[in-house]
Formats: C-alpha cells, structure tokens, sequence
C-alpha cells in the first residue's frame, strides 16, 4: 500500500496544496511552525478521520474559512483507493471511499493502516491512563472489527450509568434493579474486551522488547505491564462492592475504562528513572511495535509517518532506526525534519527511492 498523491484545503495552515509521492520515502523539511506536522497529520486523518494532535475537529479549519478538505489517493493490493475527509463549520464530518460517504466512520478504521512516531506521544509516558488506553484500542482496533464494537458499545452504555448515577443524586432516589440492567450489559462487553487486551499484549509486548534491544543495542532491560481490577474479580461483582462509593462519586469507578500500561525500565518507572532519549527509544519501540503487530494481522505494511525522528537521540540510535528502514519489512515512509542537509545525508544511505519537500 501506498499514497499517490495528498491534496490539502484550508487543512490547518494550507490554502491549497498538492503533492505527489514517491512510494517509498518523502521528506518533508523547513523551519518549524511551516507545516511539515501538519502534512503528516492530513495523512493520518485519511486513515482515521480525525487529527493525531487535535481532537477538534472545527479546530482543523484553517482560519477564518468555512471548511476543510483532505483528499488522499491510494494503491492497495493493485486497487486505486480516493478517500476524502471533509468538515463544514456547524455540519458534521463526512468521510468518503470511492465517492461512498461512510455511514459509520468506525467501519473505515483499520483500512489503511497508518503508524505515527512523533514527539507528542511522550504523552503516552507523562499523561494519565486514558492516553496509553487509546493506544491500545488504537493498535487492536485496526485489525479487529468486532473489538472496536464492543468497546463503543461498552463506553456507550458506561456513559449511561453515569447518567443515570447523576440522575439518581440529583433526585435523591435510587434504583438498584434499573442499575443492574447497565451493569449486566457492561460485564459482556468488559469480558470481551479485558480479553482480547490480555491476548494481545501476551502477543505484543515480545515484539516490542525485541524492538527496544535493536534500537538501544541491547543495553537496557524494558517492560510493558497490563494493569486491570479485572485480574481480581468479574466486573459485576466490582460493580456490586463500588456501588455505594459510585452513588456518591456520581460516575463508574471500576471496569475496563480504568486499565493502564506501565512502562518499566530495569524494573523502574520509565517516567521518573528514564532518560530522554531511553524514553523516546522507548516510544519509538512501541511504535515500531505496532508497526509489527498490524502488518502481522493484516498483511499490510502500513504507513509509517516519522514526525522529527531524531531530535533528543544520539548517533548510534539514529543510525539504529535508519537501518531498519533498510529492511524490505517497511513500506512507504513519511519524515518530517528542521535540517534538509541532514535529512538527505539519512535518506542518501538508505539506498531508497526518495523525495524531499521543502516547505
């Protein structure tokens, strides 16, 4: 799979913009605040319907316009693929296939994979738990369709027993019979999820050891570590003996929406007793990672969107990562860097087909 052409309007900070790609590197380089990011962001929106930095999607409007437009045309498996992203202020987002406009935008997730290493997902490290979360609903929901089901199945109804905590204190009255029904269906959808998590982390986390030992030269033990209530009990008994605390805090406070990953370093902490460029090996491990597992489940190389790569890591894990774009396992990269010079050395050594755009 890859991208033949991206066409930009009034996406971020382009008017109008139009490239045509090589089908192995681009490079995408200038000064900061010029858009590169932003390049790579319009590319991923084509994958996800959404941007990877803001959520908003209004906020993706160039200022001062009405809309925006992201245009991609693809070739996967010999099959020409045009897929728009478009938002009109006050109106909802329309995602198109072919012309199609997709009824649900979850059906299109997990069509054209897209992997993106960037300096924000340090907030996977720092941040809180739902970050680290998302990344693994990301990660399994581009290959399993029926996980990403019942995971908007599961928030749907947890935004319903939380509405109907609030009701119940707002009222002073309560009802535990009309509780249990939320509960009930929360217990099979939560089931359903915390396993295929454990799965794939059992499968995942070999991958991304494999991937740290290569970009550190193996100087380092790392761990990944899934955290869940569900390891001590079913989620209906949790829900039973937190009742009492969830009146009172007028929301759920156990199940699957609580789970995290921890990050470890020789046993420790990454956040606190990892260095900056252990933890940008890290996240890039992770990334790679995933890389790895969706190319494995689908049989498709992803995308692989570099977002100022090697800022904050020293020469030899640069040079670590610049072999493995070397390696037939890549498809098409996208790179975005400050230093043209040094961004064409890199490329230069890969013996890659590229293109370099100066912004």
């Amino acid at each position: 799979m890859h991208l033949e052409k991206l066409s930009l309007i009034n996406f971020k900070n382009f008017e109008s913009k139009s490239f045509d790609f090589q089908d192995k590197i681009n490079c995408f380089v200038g000064n900061n605040g010029i858009g590169k990011t932003n390049v790579l962001d319009a590319i991923y929106y084509l994958s996800f319907g959404k941007s990877y930095f803001n959520p908003i999607a209004s906020q993706n409007i160039k200022h001062n316009q009405d809309f925006f437009m992201v245009e991609g045309e693809f070739l996967l498996n010999d099959r020409n693929e045009k897929i728009i992203c478009s938002l009109k202020r006050g109106q909802k987002k329309i995602i198109k296939r072919n012309d199609k406009v997709y009824e649900r935008f979850s059906d299109h997730v997990g069509f054209l994979p897209v992997v993106i290493i960037s300096p924000a997902d340090r907030d996977l490290i720092i941040e809180g738990s739902d970050r680290r979360r998302k990344f693994i609903d990301s990660v399994i929901s581009q290959s399993d369709k029926l996980y990403l089901k019942a995971l908007i199945n599961y928030n749907k109804i947890l935004t319903q027993r939380n509405t109907l905590l609030k009701y119940f204190a707002a009222n002073r009255t309560f009802d535990a019979l009309n509780l249990k029904v939320y509960d009930e269906q929360l217990e099979e959808y939560a089931t359903e999820i915390y396993n295929k998590r454990k799965i794939f982390l059992n499968d995942f986390t070999p991958i991304f050891e494999a991937r740290y030992q290569f970009i550190s030269g193996g100087n380092e033990n790392v761990n990944l570590k899934y955290k869940t209530q569900l390891d001590k009990d079913n989620l209906i008994t949790l829900l039973e003996q937190s009742v009492e605390k969830d009146r009172v805090l007028q929301y759920t406070s156990v199940g699957i929406h609580k789970d995290d990953l921890l990050f470890e370093i020789e046993g420790y902490p990454m956040k606190k007793f990892g260095s900056q460029g252990q933890q940008k090996s890290y996240l890039i491990a992770l990334k790679l990672a995933e890389f790895d597992f969706i190319k494995q489940q689908s049989n498709v190389k992803p995308i692989l969107l570099l977002d100022d790569i090697f800022d904050k890591l020293d020469e030899t894990r640069v040079s670590q990562i610049i072999n493995l774009v070397n390696e037939d396992d890549f498809g098409q990269i996208f790179i975005s860097d400050t230093h043209p010079e040094r961004t064409e050395e890199v490329v230069k050594n890969t013996n890659q087909s590229y293109k370099i755009f100066k912004l």
